[in-house]
């Protein structure tokens, strides 16, 4: 099955590639290996939450931020399609890095990476397992509570 039809079977699309913030392209390919930018949860051109992940007035809950990094991953997928024609081309998810800006109370990085990582596991099956770092940070380009990258083999 296509990639796009399994898209399609889940409800969602790729959106369009969100443009570089800085000094940096949406994502290079290196021979059979594609590495993302860190991707924000942009959603037609905005962040639609802001500020720190935690428990607590004024943050970010993790539910939500789970749900974001569900955005970011399919903003990365989009780098990839753009810069290798289309997703039928990945053989494996290789790599997925996750940064949560988090209160200095908050140790749930894992379970809001969790988004990405399922969202991929959706999508590409067995192909979509990878190796993972959830890394908890102060802070995050614009004020993001989350940012993915990828690094995807493909043929």
């Amino acid at each position: 099955m296509s990639v796009a039809r399994r898209l399609q079977e889940l409800g969602l699309s790729l959106p369009p590639v969100v443009p570089p913030v800085a000094s940096y392209v949406p994502a290079v390919r290196h021979g059979d290996l594609v590495w993302t930018s860190g991707q924000l949860p942009m959603v037609d051109g905005a962040l639609p939450a802001t500020g720190k992940v935690g428990d607590g007035e004024g943050l970010v809950p993790p539910a939500q931020a789970t749900e974001l990094a569900r955005v970011a991953a399919l903003n990365a997928l989009a780098a990839v399609a753009a810069k290798v024609g289309n997703l039928d081309a990945v053989v494996q998810v290789v790599k997925v890095v996750g940064y949560v800006a988090s209160d200095p109370s908050f140790t749930g990085q894992p379970g809001v990476v969790n988004g990405a990582s399922d969202l991929l596991g959706e999508i590409f099956g067995e192909a979509g397992r990878h190796a993972r770092s959830a890394v908890g940070v102060s802070a995050l380009p614009l004020d993001a509570p989350v940012e993915i990258e990828l690094v995807l083999a493909v043929a």
